[in-house]
């Protein structure tokens, strides 16, 4: 009994000394943490989505202290955020950039754009099916709807449909752009929130293989950047895009675009179709000069002349004949 007194006694001061000096190193050794980054720690969202480019809440707290980096990269946090982290900083923080949204540019669903072969591998991601002859769409440029982005996404703002092709609810998006970096197919882009109309397609083939491998495809035809008043629209390698900061959601390309490739986000009717110009008239034949008299009178003296040579050579022939006789 004696022993096994002993033994719990001699385990308790063994521990008691143990936990003392831990205490010790721990006080000694502390690194002190700057009060700024556990505020700001505190208003950030917590998403630890990355999409500042740091890992994590916590490191994008500690680079914009230790490291002075900016305030506004904190997207799911928006300009509220970023105002309270500058009234921590004691800076000022211009929040008036524009918001942007992730947006799939592509409408090449299983209806579009059909399956060229059905893949059975086991792993079913967007990343795999493109190690196989560039993916199974017949659109080698479309999204192939494994779900790679809906799977990296935190916020769940990113789904795809029964049709097999990815959409974005731009109202939950928090702009981290996780999606766009997940995409084997480069697809997706962050795009101004404001500027809804969109070309969604990334087909650069010609007209009509783009048309055979999809039947919403851009074919390069031109007709939006002709008709586009703001010259906002360019068609390069036959793919037509649209400059945001150029584009005043008219939706003109909307309405005049053959395949329908372009969309539009905004909630009112489109524009009338415009009307094709009339070719300008052709200017009309020159009028003959009127006559003057000078000119009058010199075609009767010349008249005149003809009718007494014609008399003269008469009288030669008449001559002529008589003498023969």
């Amino acid at each position: 009994m004696e022993a096994i007194v002993i033994a719990v006694v001699i385990l308790g001061v063994t521990g008691l000394a143990m936990g003392l000096f831990l205490a010790f190193a721990a006080k000694k050794f502390e690194v002190q943490i700057d009060p700024k980054i556990e505020e700001i720690i505190g208003i950030l969202p917590g998403a630890n989505c990355g999409g500042c480019g740091y890992p994590g809440c916590s490191g994008y707290a500690s680079a914009i202290v230790e490291e002075g980096a900016a305030m506004t990269l904190c997207s799911p946090g928006g300009a509220s955020v970023a105002a309270k982290i500058g009234d921590i900083m004691g800076a000022s923080v211009d929040t008036s950039g524009e918001k942007v949204v992730a947006r799939v540019l592509c409408q090449g669903d299983n209806t579009f754009s059909k399956k060229r072969f059905d893949f059975d591998g086991e792993l079913k991601t967007c990343s795999a099916v493109t190690l196989y002859a560039g993916g199974d769409k017949s659109c080698k440029y479309g999204c192939l709807g494994y779900g790679d982005c809906e799977r990296v996404c935190p916020v769940g703002a990113i789904v795809v449909n029964e049709k097999g092709i990815a959409s974005v609810d731009e109202e939950a998006c928090i702009s981290c752009g996780l999606c766009v970096k997940a995409c084997p197919k480069s697809v997706i882009a962050m795009t101004p929130a404001a500027k809804k109309v969109t070309v969604k397609c990334m087909s650069k083939d010609k007209g009509g293989d783009a048309k055979k491998a999809c039947g919403i495809a851009c074919i390069g035809c031109g007709m939006c950047q002709r008709t586009c008043p703001f010259g906002a629209i360019e068609v390069s390698n036959n793919l037509a895009k649209i400059d945001p900061a150029k584009c005043k959601n008219c939706q003109l390309c909307v309405v005049v675009c053959p395949t329908k490739a372009i969309y539009t986000g905004l909630n009112r009717p489109l524009p009338k179709k415009p009307e094709p110009k009339k070719p300008a008239p052709k200017p009309a034949a020159p009028k003959p000069e009127a006559a003057t008299p000078a000119t009058e009178v010199k075609k009767a003296v010349e008249v005149e002349k003809a009718v007494k040579t014609e008399e003269k050579v008469e009288a030669v022939k008449a001559t002529t004949e008589k003498a023969e006789v």
